[in-house]
């Protein structure tokens, strides 16, 4: 329209035509059963990593009542940090905090009121560095087994303190970030 501003998104209404022809080409029911039989395989590796917390329902055998959703935490191991290193040095992509849930993570972590209360605080002073939450995998059509294995390896080695970095933490935001990293990006956008 004439009197819309800004520029339209051709590129995304282009991406959102390509994707939309993926899906009717393998069909939704050929992407559902990849996604539950992806979930079941991932929930079997996962419960085979040691010092790893699963969430919800983790029987592989329930997967056609869930998506392929999993969310996790490594015993002792601050959720930011785990999915730092999984992208840093694994090159997986995965969230971490709340979620936007906050209510039903604090439930899910059995956080008891007065820890609660205390990282509430620590949060309106400013420093978020030990805000509770979990990281989560999603598992969709393009995701294969070899994307679990690898995820599962880059777990093992997390637990095993086999990470080739150091880490600190932004405590403003809670998210870490390895020390002395360059990842080259001012390459990409220098003029």
């Amino acid at each position: 329209d004439r009197e819309e501003a800004g520029s339209p998104n051709v590129v995304g209404a282009v991406a959102m035509a390509a994707a939309a022809q993926l899906l009717m080409r393998r069909g939704m029911a050929e992407i559902a059963a990849q996604e539950m039989a992806l979930t079941a395989y991932a929930l079997e590796q996962l419960q085979q990593v040691p010092d790893l917390i699963l969430y919800g329902d983790t029987a592989p055998a329930n997967v056609a009542d869930r998506v392929g959703v999993i969310p996790f935490n490594l015993k002792g191991i601050h959720h930011a940090l785990v999915a730092a290193i999984l992208g840093y040095e694994g090159g997986i992509g995965v969230r971490n905090g709340c979620f936007c849930a906050h209510p039903y993570v604090v439930h899910l972590l059995k956080l008891n009121p007065t820890e609660q209360q205390g990282w509430q605080q620590e949060i309106l002073a400013g420093d978020k560095s030990r805000m509770p939450g979990m990281v989560r995998v999603s598992l969709g059509c393009l995701n294969t087994r070899a994307d679990i294995d690898h995820l599962v390896a880059m777990l093992r080695r997390i637990t095993c303190g086999e990470i080739l970095g150091d880490y600190r933490v932004d405590r403003a935001t809670g998210d870490y970030y390895p020390v002395n990293h360059d990842d080259g990006l001012h390459n990409y956008f220098a003029l």
